[in-house]
């Protein structure tokens, strides 16, 4: 069979943007915006992907010379859809952690072309890094990594306004863009850089705040060979995902300038620029996002892999709608008619019969994605009902079951399930806690009271709010007693 570089060459284009990730995400929706917008505007411009761990994606990526296949599929006015693009936008993927790759990396900082700089390095990505150096080869953290990207551009351009770097991150937490600037200036006072660095980082670049918003499964791996033979070529990156796509950009300096330089509405694509992305965010971060980390632990551990199988269990699916309906839209503020109408396509979004959109992938980092996407819906329905909600403090319980494991390396351990291994992937001192903690303690109040009361997960003790501890442990304890299908069972019942 024929590989993907003799049907398709990859295309020559300055390099207008940079991005921090290369993970089946961000390939298939953003870069896949951005080959949509060579094809069908004059943008005329390439990404180079930034590996923001030492392992990743980057020598499949560079063997591919960049170019891979985007399968898309779902429902289209009651058809079933799928739609093909090999996408021709990405130029190379450089690993940072390679020395020569490193100092590769750090000259596209000196490119007069580069404008714009994107990223998701997950909810755990922007956050600071005690302890990274700006002589680092690189930093450890992203925010780090940024700051000492720019603090190049500005040296080599001397300080031109007119060389500014437009941020548009892509990681799931509130004001994205806002933090990121912050933690970046953070390095800049701690490493004593100049202040009219400080001003041109102020003044001459941007950072917009996003929301993203695409079911993305990634590699179909039990596919891969029939959709190759369809496609005629053999593609090691194949990158599945769902038609529906929302970008949201939030910006305050020049978003009408950034809409023309960034053409995606006249390419035909779903982008909103805006002043205030606050209502997009909220609905789909609460209940899109908030709906997979509530039920995908505990359905894989009741015996589920894939989000669709979960949505067809008839015990699982009345899991899911009573949390997602009696706990999250009801802990929301806004229009309730319209934020049903929304969880029921979201639904049926999960329920895409071409995709087999894997629950352990989305259990990546899922200490940090509770917080940031349903510890806003417990501590809403606390506040509102002065209670506990049953099947977000029952989700507490599975994330806590889940992450029953040991053998931490590399930002990884493993935990059991039906007698056969799992991986747990997490930040490392998340991992940590739980294989500590299950050395001490099977004790279900101990489990809960220890997890709940850690401030580094939540940002705030949780075992003062009304009856949550208490219904974590009890959960805990049926879910250890009775297995976790049936403590299911008799929650919904």
């Amino acid at each position: 069979m024929k590989n993907i570089l003799d049907v398709q060459k990859p295309v020559d284009r300055p390099v207008r943007v940079l991005q921090y990730g290369e993970g089946n995400f961000l390939r298939a929706f953003v870069d896949w915006h951005f080959d949509i917008l060579n094809e069908k505007t004059d943008f005329n411009g390439n990404i180079v992907l930034v590996q923001p761990l030492a392992r990743g994606m980057g020598d499949f990526i560079n063997n591919q010379k960049g170019l891979y296949t985007t399968v898309l599929r779902g429902m289209q006015d009651g058809k079933p859809t799928v739609e093909t693009r090999i996408i021709t936008s990405v130029k190379e993927c450089l690993n940072p952690y390679d020395a020569e790759q490193y100092q590769k990396y750090m000259a596209y900082a000196d490119l007069d072309t580069l404008r714009f700089v994107i990223s998701n390095t997950t909810e755990a990505g922007i956050s600071y890094a005690e302890g990274c150096k700006l002589t680092d080869t690189p930093p450890a953290s992203y925010p780090a990594k940024a700051c000492q990207f720019l603090y190049r551009r500005y040296k080599h351009f001397g300080g031109d306004p007119k060389k500014g770097l437009v941020f548009i991150p892509c990681e799931l937490i509130e004001a994205n863009g806002d933090n990121l600037k912050r933690i970046i200036l953070q390095y800049a006072a701690e490493w004593k850089l100049e202040d009219s660095f400080v001003k041109w980082v102020e003044d001459s670049c941007d950072f917009c705040c996003t929301l993203v918003d695409r079911i993305v499964p990634g590699y179909p791996k039990a596919e891969a060979e029939e959709i190759c033979e369809k496609l005629g070529y053999k593609d090691n990156l194949l990158d599945s995902a769902e038609i529906f796509h929302l970008w949201v950009i939030e910006c305050h300096k020049a978003p009408h300038s950034y809409e023309n330089e960034l053409p995606f509405n006249k390419a035909g694509l779903k982008v909103v620029w805006t002043e205030d992305q606050s209502f997009y965010r909220t609905r789909k971060v609460r209940i899109l996002n908030g709906t997979h980390t509530m039920f995908v632990p505990s359905s894989f551990l009741a015996g589920q892999d894939i989000v669709r199988n979960c949505i067809e269990d008839p015990t699982l699916i009345k899991f899911i709608r009573k949390g997602l309906f009696e706990e999250i839209i009801p802990s929301m503020d806004g229009d309730t008619n319209m934020l049903k109408e929304y969880a029921e396509d979201v639904l049926a979004r999960f329920d895409n019969p071409f995709v087999d959109h894997m629950l352990l992938s989305i259990t990546l980092n899922s200490t940090s994605k509770f917080k940031t996407r349903d510890l806003p819906s417990v501590l809403g329905y606390e506040q509102k009902f002065g209670k506990a909600p049953a099947v977000l403090s029952f989700s507490i319980a599975g994330l806590i079951a889940f992450y029953n494991g040991k053998d931490v390396h590399d930002r990884q351990m493993t935990g059991m399930r039906d007698g056969k291994p799992y991986s747990i992937q997490d930040d490392e001192s998340a991992l940590h806690f739980f294989e500590d903690l299950y050395k001490k303690t099977s004790d279900p109040k101990a489990l809960a009271h220890e997890t709940l009361a850690h401030p580094a997960f939540w940002g705030q003790d949780l075992t003062r709010l009304a009856g949550l501890e208490e219904a974590v442990a009890s959960s805990l304890d049926a879910i250890q007693k009775k297995g976790m299908k049936q403590a299911i069972a008799d929650l919904v019942k």
